[in-house]
């Protein structure tokens, strides 16, 4: 039998970990690009941009990210085309992160007093000029430490896409734990990790939270 030290347990983990930080990049930054259109149709006056946006945050935010892996692996694959592990898993998570995140936009945006939209509006700006030069600058503010704090579910949604055979970090725990039947080291080695990657997300979020509520008491 093949003898596994530390070192090689922690290097194979630590290449995994790569294509969790990857993952949850493309997650986190597709995710947001879509975000951003579904939470524009959310508050726009049309009613069936805003009732589309809202049946596509509800499906999304209603049914297990599991499912949606699954169904964007399987289902693809059901219409005839092949699907790469990375690639549907790449998928869901952009749209699952989508939902939540123009949810958190618009919750932003709303925050706004109405005065700023009757002020910008009586300046003669149309409701695109008023979002870009009044609405989204301030709400971007209020935004900035939610977004990073959802950046945390996403790093820890990637986990489940292990499910589908995309090899991340707790896949690589599995086969690493297979090879060396050592599970309480390697899932130990492979929670630090994730806690590596979450806890200064989650710390800059609660900073930025403060720094901003600061700013804007001053």
């Amino acid at each position: 039998m093949i003898e596994f030290t530390f070192w090689d347990i922690l290097r194979n983990l630590l290449l995994a970990a790569r294509w969790t930080i990857l993952l949850s990049l493309v997650s986190f930054v597709g995710g947001g690009l879509v975000g951003l259109l579904i939470m524009f149709m959310r508050v726009s006056r049309n009613r069936v941009l805003a009732g589309v946006a809202r049946l596509y945050i509800e499906i999304f935010q209603g049914t297990p990210l599991l499912m949606q892996l699954f169904l964007s692996f399987f289902g693809l694959a059901l219409l005839g085309m092949t699907v790469p592990a990375w690639l549907a898993a790449g998928l869901a998570l952009i749209l699952w992160s989508a939902s939540f995140l123009a949810e958190i936009w618009r919750g932003c945006v709303e925050a706004i007093a109405k005065g700023q939209w009757e002020a910008s509006a009586s300046l003669g700006m149309g409701r695109l000029q008023q979002m870009a030069y009044v609405i989204l600058p301030q709400a971007l503010r209020i935004a900035v430490a939610p977004t990073v704090g959802f950046s945390v579910q996403v790093v820890k949604g990637t986990a489940l896409t292990s499910i589908i055979g995309f090899v991340e970090l707790t896949k690589a725990g599995t086969a690493v734990t297979n090879a060396t039947f050592q599970p309480f080291l390697v899932y130990g080695l492979v929670a630090i990790i994730y806690f590596a990657l979450c806890w200064p997300l989650s710390k800059s979020s609660q900073f930025l939270e403060r720094k901003l509520n600061a700013a804007h008491h001053h």
